[in-house]
């Protein structure tokens, strides 16, 4: 009834899925202007030539923030084969020091999730991965007590034909894959659902551009995680939604970009 009404121009949102389908839909009907902004499975691409410990430091941050709960968190980790190995021992590492507790406690570094069926969704996704084959390198546990925890999480080992592959997991889980070289990293990258940002860190700025236009996501951000800033225009592909918020672009967005021609003059 809302969107239906005459006096509505348009319609934003910022959620899930199924409600993006259902606003577009009845938008669609009405023949009015829509931007959605929905889930992802932003990549975060570490290369051969990146500084290790900074990809590190800003890849856990990337996926724990928040407990995981970002729609632009770093949630597949794609990793060259030959700082593999490195790379997953300092992130396990990075994860193991996180300290889980009262958001409001200062020293806590990882809360819980929004609630209990978020938790619980969760923890059936990572069960699921492990059952179709996925390795838990580390955590997989809900944690007991008062609040909706779940333990910080990596799961290896994913194959194209596990649902985890797909999924987008709304919570500190991140998949780690290893890859040989630039143009299995950019496969595996858009071999995705969702498209909405990502990441890659390398000491070679030419090669990270030459990446970020072969990864198809409506952000790339280069040697750190994906962010805002009212500057910006943020917004993605495919599943994660179309149109932009933010800069510029996101103002035009729901004006009428009205053409006006004077003759005669």
């Amino acid at each position: 009834e809302l969107i239906a009404d005459d006096r509505v121009q348009g319609a934003a949102l910022t959620g899930s899925e199924r409600a993006g389908s259902a606003v577009a839909q009845q938008a669609g009907k009405y023949l009015k202007k829509t931007t959605l902004e929905l889930g992802g499975n932003d990549v975060f691409v570490v290369l051969d030539d990146c500084d290790l410990d900074e990809a590190v430091k800003q890849g856990a941050q990337a996926r724990l923030s928040n407990a995981g709960q970002v729609c632009t968190a770093a949630k597949r980790f794609i990793v060259q084969r030959s700082v593999y190995d490195r790379f997953l021992e300092r992130f396990t590492a990075a994860f193991e020091a996180m300290k889980i507790g009262d958001p409001l406690d200062e020293s806590t570094t990882l809360g819980p999730l929004s609630s209990a069926s978020a938790r619980d969704t969760l923890a059936k996704q990572v069960e699921n991965a492990v059952k179709q084959g996925a390795t838990l390198h580390y955590g997989g546990k809900v944690i007991d007590g008062p609040g909706c925890f779940y333990q910080p999480t990596i799961l290896t080992n994913i194959t194209r034909d596990n649902p985890a592959y797909f999924e987008e997991f709304f919570g500190p889980v991140a998949q780690v894959y290893v890859v040989e070289n630039d143009d299995e990293i950019v496969k595996l990258a858009n071999d995705s659902h969702y498209g909405l940002g990502g990441a890659v860190f390398t000491g070679d700025i030419a090669r990270g551009k030459r990446l970020a236009s072969r990864i198809e996501t409506g952000m790339v951000f280069i040697n750190s995680a994906s962010d805002t800033a009212a500057e910006l225009p943020f917004g993605g592909i495919k599943r994660s939604g179309y149109g932009r918020e933010l800069s510029d672009l996101g103002i035009k967005e729901f004006v009428n970009q009205k053409l006006v021609v004077v003759s005669g003059q």
